[in-house]
């Protein structure tokens, strides 16, 4: 019996069996796993790619306009309308109580700090907003089982039960979209905001100055300096050009820039601005004679109140009263470098009787760029010269001896492509007292704002002998300019819908 027993005890026969016996079980959760891990994985992927598509959506509109959270809203509910497969079988579209979408006004600066899926970073700092004008990102989180729908609420294969877990993983991609605006149709120029004071209690940003009629018809005259720049003042930006010449001219510095940062640029050049702005005049001097090239056409009225002995290469004011220009503010306040606005309808009667032979109109030229609505103001220098040519009234001449129209003659390419938009320039705005240490360098800042610009009359040399040498260093006198429109959402959106490329990217 005990040798029956002891050949028992020392046989290994089938051993091999009771292993496998044990190691199935394990092998099949082992290859379980690595399928539920596989299939999560799959959704991970499938649920990022779906969510990414609809933050940038979101973002896409975040324009700073009023309605833009309303848009994103609307963007993002068209993506969620389409049947998505999510890895499994059936349908089973993304919806909305499957996720929450935050609208941020920044992130955080280091991506290792956390965003929960309401705004709130790791440091307790909210970025959330329901301000449509303040807002620039777009995060969306899926939410996880028992939030609401629970998109990611992950069903396992494997049995975690049985181990004291549960049956479900939780997963929650996240992505956060920004919105990014470059403006590429812009002279490379700055103009110090004329609404900026040295108490920020009182300072206005231009938009909230454009939005309030602030800058209606007001005339404002900036000035080129080189150190310590302030309200009626001008400055360079870096460009892509060989020629800020060309890039007055053109109406475009060479490259984009964006609404985050632009770097100033310093060096005198005198003669360069006004020579390049002044071919919108119909005014071709020094290097630019006899030009042919379309990019330096003129506007379609050029009306200036040029005199009898003005020419294509010289630009003198009538002063026998024979031909006048669009006319100068009162009420001048050079720490602003601008006028008052344009009073009444009065300001305009030896203008109009002189340069088209009746009275003034009156009413009849509406305020149609006032950013208030009100068209009962007196017109703008703008609205006057939109006036004129919409109603056949470039063409009207002056008095002897000036005998001047406002039909560009001296261009030598094909005047059929002048352009109204001419007479508008792009600038960029700085708050110059806040950042008066950055200036005087090539400093990156961020820029106010952009207005679009209406030139009023061409720019001169302060002395007159200078003229005769136009893209000299003679000094020259003020730009003076008019604001048609600012960019954001206090805008009239004909700066954004011409000039600016907006584009949504992805950060997280």
């Amino acid at each position: 019996m005990l040798g029956t027993i002891r050949a028992f005890w020392n046989d290994q026969r089938g051993v091999a069996m009771i292993l496998v016996a044990i190691m199935i079980p394990v092998l099949i959760g082992f290859s379980v796993l690595a399928i539920d891990m596989s299939r999560l994985n799959g959704l991970h992927n499938d649920l990022q790619k779906g969510i990414d598509a609809m933050a940038l959506a979101a973002a896409a509109e975040l324009d700073g306009r009023s309605d833009s959270i309303t848009r994103a809203n609307l963007a993002v509910t068209t993506l969620v309308s389409n049947n998505t497969l999510f890895s499994t079988s059936g349908d089973h579209p993304l919806v909305l109580a499957d996720m929450t979408v935050t609208y941020l006004t920044g992130i955080p600066a280091s991506d290792e700090t956390t965003l929960s899926a309401a705004g709130v970073d790791a440091n307790g700092t909210n970025w959330a907003s329901t301000d449509p004008k303040a807002v620039s990102f777009a995060e969306v989180t899926i939410n996880a089982s028992g939030v609401a729908a629970g998109a990611g609420a992950f069903a396992t294969i494997f049995p975690a039960s049985l181990v004291g877990s549960k049956d479900t993983m939780d997963i929650q991609p996240q992505a956060v979209a920004g919105f990014v605006q470059s403006i590429c149709e812009t002279v490379p120029l700055f103009m110090c905001n004329p609404f900026e004071t040295d108490t920020p209690a009182t300072s206005k940003t231009i938009q909230q100055a454009f939005a309030s009629g602030d800058t209606y018809s007001r005339e404002f005259r900036v000035l080129k300096v080189d150190s310590n720049p302030g309200p009626g003042n001008y400055g360079l930006l870096d460009n892509g050009l060989t020629s800020i010449q060309d890039g007055m001219a053109r109406g475009s510095a060479g490259t984009c820039y964006t609404l985050n940062s632009l770097t100033t640029k310093t060096g005198v050049t005198f003669g360069q601005v006004n020579t390049g702005l002044n071919v919108r005049f119909d005014i071709y001097q020094g290097s630019l004679k006899n030009n042919k090239d379309i990019s330096y056409r003129p506007a379609s009225n050029v009306r200036k109140g040029a005199s009898k002995t003005s020419n294509c290469n010289k630009y003198d004011v009538a002063t026998d009263g024979s031909a006048l220009p669009l006319p100068p503010g009162t009420g001048y306040d050079p720490t602003k470098g601008m006028t008052a606005p344009i009073s009444d309808n009065s300001f305009w009667n030896s203008y109009w009787s002189v340069n088209h032979g009746v009275p003034y109109p009156g009413s009849a030229v509406k305020s149609l760029t006032n950013p208030t609505g009100d068209t009962t103001k007196p017109a703008s220098r703008y609205d006057l010269y939109m006036y004129e040519i919409s109603n056949d009234k470039v063409k009207d001449q002056s008095p002897a001896p000036s005998k001047e129209t406002g039909t560009p003659s001296c261009f030598k390419g094909d005047l059929t492509k002048a352009d109204p938009s001419r007479r508008l320039i792009n600038m960029a705005i700085m708050d110059c007292k806040a950042n008066q240490a950055k200036l005087n360098g090539h400093t990156q800042i961020k820029p106010s704002g952009y207005a679009s610009m209406f030139l009023i009359s061409p720019i001169q040399k302060q002395n007159a002998a200078d003229e005769n040498d136009p893209e000299g260093t003679g000094a020259e006198k003020a730009i003076s300019l008019e604001i048609v429109d600012v960019d954001g959402g206090f805008a009239n959106n004909t700066l954004v819908d011409k000039a600016f490329r907006n584009e949504a990217q992805l950060y997280r």
